[in-house]
């Protein structure tokens, strides 16, 4: 098997964790993992603690922008957004229950969290909530734009306010008024 990203370079056991085999490149350090193996890890692992920073610390490493083909049945991997704070996304071979991830990603999902979780990644669900949270995260920087980050501060706190008050919707019709 050839790595999917490098082409050339052929893939050769190796382990992403003391206890998870995987196919990895000596070229980029991506590695070819088989979910069915990964399952039995996480569950295996599901209470071990984080070693790795928290999310908020998380930096984008190097991801494969095109598209690729899975190294055992050369179909095209389908691409999953991790996180809506990184551009990072894991590539799954449908046909053959394998994840592609790039040289550091593996140690991305960590510091996301998300490393014991990988499966939650490749849902609808997930997919849909980082559309959401990059939707209002862009929303939020236009308004931050506009107005200014003091005033932005001033319309969040209110926006929480408004939404726990028992007579909400009295007070938008108010403001729409306006």
């Amino acid at each position: 098997m050839y790595c999917p990203k490098c082409k050339s370079t052929s893939l050769r056991a190796s382990r992403i964790e003391a206890d998870l085999p995987a196919a990895g490149c000596p070229n980029c350090n991506g590695a070819l993992v088989s979910l069915l193996y990964y399952r039995d890890w996480a569950e295996r692992h599901a209470n071990d603690p984080v070693t790795i920073e928290a999310h908020h610390d998380a930096e984008e490493v190097d991801d494969t922008s095109s598209a690729i083909t899975c190294p055992k049945c050369s179909r095209l991997m389908t691409k999953y957004k991790m996180s809506g704070c990184v551009g990072n996304r894991l590539d799954v071979c449908a046909g053959c229950d394998e994840a592609w991830l790039d040289g550091g990603e593996w140690e991305l999902l960590k510091a996301l969290e998300l490393a014991h979780k990988m499966p939650l990644v490749f849902t609808e669900q997930w997919q849909r909530n980082i559309r959401k949270q990059i939707a209002e995260d862009t929303r939020r920087g236009i308004l931050r734009k506009a107005i200014g980050d003091d005033s932005l501060q001033r319309t969040e706190n209110f926006k929480g306010w408004l939404k726990e008050h028992p007579r909400r919707n009295d007070i938008l019709v108010y403001l729409h008024a306006e």
